[in-house]
Formats: structure tokens, sequence, C-alpha cells
């Protein structure tokens, strides 16, 4: 997500991010609450630690309803985050929790049913549902002092076409990580592609694989898929291939696309439990098989908020897995980072949602959930010394030496060109012999969708 999170000082100057989003009731009216949710109110299920600066703010008491992509764990490291404004503020927080924001928010726009404050699955949405008048301009955040807290170029994405601010980004993630279990794989992080493969290959002996992969997530199953040919795309055919491919110019069939989309189905045929459990295997779980005895697999693709389900699905400790950067492809390419944003934006206008939204953006809010793991700030006044592990300050200093950052492209894609991708995601894993049609179904919805 954005999703796709985390940042800081220079590191900062670069980061981007996984998807994520928010949820919850509406404050006004009736309650909505997406099927499949986790509903919650202001209160974490586990004890949330005391600010290391007390909040002041303005108790203007009320409600406000927030929906989210967090549950478990995350939900409670968002819930502890906005304790102490709600404890400041004498403001109810409403939240619910459900993996498939994305179709849940457009249920509820077209029901008229929407929470005050939700996480955006992306800028290409963002800027869909603020042109259709769902979601409302944040005229109140100080767009100076928050364009230079943010990495450079960052805060503009989350501006709409009519140059108004309609999402703020909170957290951030660093993509093309290249996970594994310090048990199983150890020596100096491979220098290229096929340094990994051949490397990766030659241990992956019997039942263990070369990889672990999931691409289920509910209705944006695929979604993982779409991060690997992302990777592939920027590192095999540059930035510009890259940028005219998320902006529409830059055709699926083309060769360099193409290219990409075998990378992954190579990755898919070196995976444990095959393209079957590839497909049905929530991302979450995905890397699971990495810590049994013997190891299912050597190596996992995946984001800097992965973490989380390391410790929470495979119970897996800090000291139990570490990470390199993807490797190069072509030289010419050194250096090349994805990564995504984790986007807020406000559908209804409300004093105590532009309170909520204000606080989220601070250093010290976004503080609190860096010590609790699992989270890279978007914000560059939280100090690099509050994060709890060695993996989130590598992320951060692999973010600070890269060459060339580009966001997730599928989140800067038209909303129908992005679940296009993710199903065709799904599809390819599923039958790779399709591989033409599928692309060329593709620029069918690629010409529809960036002329609408």
């Amino acid at each position: 997500m954005e999703e796709k999170r985390h940042r800081l000082s220079q590191f900062a100057v670069i980061l981007a991010v996984a998807a994520l989003v928010l949820a919850a009731c509406s404050s006004s009216g009736g309650s909505a609450s997406p099927a499949g949710s986790a509903a919650a109110s202001g209160a974490a299920s586990v004890a949330c630690e005391a600010p290391a600066t007390p909040v002041t703010a303005t108790n203007i008491g009320g409600e406000v309803s927030v929906y989210g992509t967090w549950t478990g764990a995350e939900q409670d490291s968002f819930l502890c985050m906005i304790k102490p404004w709600s404890d400041a503020t004498g403001v109810k927080v409403n939240y619910t929790g459900q993996r498939d924001l994305g179709t849940a928010l457009t249920t509820g726009i077209a029901g008229g049913n929407l929470p005050d404050v939700a996480g955006l699955p992306g800028p290409g949405l963002m800027a869909q549902w603020y042109k259709d008048g769902a979601l409302k301009p944040l005229d109140f955040v100080d767009f100076a002092a928050y364009e230079a807290a943010t990495p450079p170029g960052f805060a503009a994405l989350g501006k709409a076409p009519d140059g108004k601010l309609a999402g703020v980004f909170t957290k951030g993630a660093v993509k093309g990580l290249i996970w594994y279990n310090t048990k199983n794989w150890t020596g100096d992080p491979p220098a290229t592609w096929d340094e990994l493969n051949t490397k990766a290959r030659a241990a992956a002996t019997g039942d263990t694989k070369e990889w672990c992969i999931g691409v289920e997530s509910g209705g944006d199953s695929g979604w993982p898929g779409t991060d690997w040919i992302e990777d592939f795309v920027i590192r095999q055919s540059g930035t510009q291939v890259y940028d005219d491919w998320a902006a529409g110019k830059q055709k699926w069939t083309s060769a360099e696309i193409k290219e990409a989309f075998e990378a992954f189905g190579d990755a898919v045929a070196n995976a444990h439990g095959g393209s079957q459990f590839v497909n049905s295997t929530n991302f979450g779980k995905a890397a699971n098989p990495m810590f049994t005895a013997p190891p299912g697999c050597l190596l996992h693709h995946q984001a800097s908020f992965i973490t989380d389900f390391f410790k929470n699905e495979a119970k897996a400790q800090p000291t139990d897995y570490d990470f390199f950067g993807m490797p190069d492809i072509d030289p010419a390419n050194a250096g090349s980072i994805t990564g995504g944003g984790d986007l807020f934006g406000m559908f209804k206008d409300t004093p105590q949602a532009q309170s909520l939204i204000n606080y989220m953006l601070t250093p010290q809010a976004q503080e609190i959930w860096v010590k609790r793991g699992g989270f890279i700030s978007a914000n560059k006044g939280v100090p690099i010394e509050s994060y709890p592990d060695e993996a989130s300050k590598k992320s951060a200093g692999l973010l600070a030496n890269a060459k060339t950052f580009r966001f997730d492209a599928s989140d800067l894609m038209p909303n129908a060109m992005n679940k296009a991708f993710f199903q065709a995601v799904v599809k390819y894993v599923q039958n790779p012999s399709d591989l033409d049609s599928i692309l060329s179904n593709l620029d069918t919805v690629q010409t529809d969708a960036y002329s609408s």
C-alpha cells in the first residue's frame, strides 16, 4: 500500500510507500461499517505508552469516524497513535478497519454512507474522488510546513488537478526489499539479480524453494505482484519507461512491460507451493514458510511494513530476519528504488476531522507508532533513534542512498487501470501461457481509463 510506508531526515527524502487506508463508522447519522471489517472504538486492545511530549489541543468534544486498512496489531498501533489526541480533545474515535478499503469507500460514495476521514488507496483514486466531489479540500493544512517535513515531491502527490490539497501522507514504505531468515541465508548482499538467483537456486534444495509469494488480499488480490512488476520495470527499462507506463503512455504489450511480467513469472515458477499457493495465500501470511524448519523458502519480496506480519503471523523475532535491497538488473538503472505512501483524506469537513488530520501529520504523533514498530514516518522530524529495530533503520539508510526514486506506479494509475492490473496478476499467476492476451486486455483498459 502506499498502501506501500515510512521516513526521516535525508532518508525520508526519497520515501514512498504501500497502500494503507483507514476506516470507521460515520459520526453523523448512519454508521458506515463495511462487511468483513473489524470495528473498534478509540481504545487499543493493548496498553499504549504515553507520548514523549504531552499533547496540547483544544477540547472540542464530539465524534470522528475513520476508515482504514489496519487490523490486528496495526489497528492497535494506530489507536495508540491517536489516543493522546483523543484524550486531549475529548473526541470519541469510531474506527473501522478492513483490507479491501477501496471497495468499501467506492460503495460508500455510491450510497452516500461515508466516514469523516479515511485512508486512500492512492493518488490516482484520490484525484478521481476529489473531482467527483466526494473528497473535501484540506485547506486547513499548512502546506508549506507539511511539504518541508516530507520527502521532496511527496507532498505534491496529494494535490488534486486544480492544485488543492486532497490527501496527506502519514506513513511510508520502502519497496523492493528482499527479506530472508538469518538462519538460512548468509553472506554479502548479491550485487545483481543474476547473482541472487544463482546463489538462491543452488541453495534451494528438496522442499525448500527460492521464494515465498502470496498475492491474496480480498478484493485487492494481486497487488503484491504489481510491486514485483514495478520493481522489474524500473530496474530493467529505466525511469522514462516507468513514468510513461504510469502515465498511460507506455503500452502494456510493449517488450519492456512484457519482460517485467515474465521476470515475475520466473519467480512464481520458483516459489513455495506453486501458483495455487501464490494466488490463495494472503500477503501477510506468505512469508510464514520462510520461518519453518526446514524452511519452505529462502527469500521474500515485500515492502518495509511487512515486519509487523513476520512478528504477528510467523511469530518471528527481530533477530530472525533481515533484508537487502532488490539488486540491480541493468547497470544503467543502478540504485533505483520504488516506494509508496499512505494517504489520508477527508469526506466530511468537521472540526474533529480537521483536528485529527493536523495531529496525524505531526512528528509527535507518528513517533508513537514508530516506536511500536512496522512504521516508517512521513515526517522528517521523527528521530531515527526512535525506530525499535535495525531493519527499520536500515530501510532509512537504503532510501538515503537511492540514486533514483519512484512512487508505486499502480497507485498513480486511474482506478480502472489499477484494478485491472491487480486482476491481471492473479490471471497471470494462474495461467502464465495467457500473458499475451492478458497484456492485450490491459491495453484496452488503458485506452478507456486514461481518456475518461
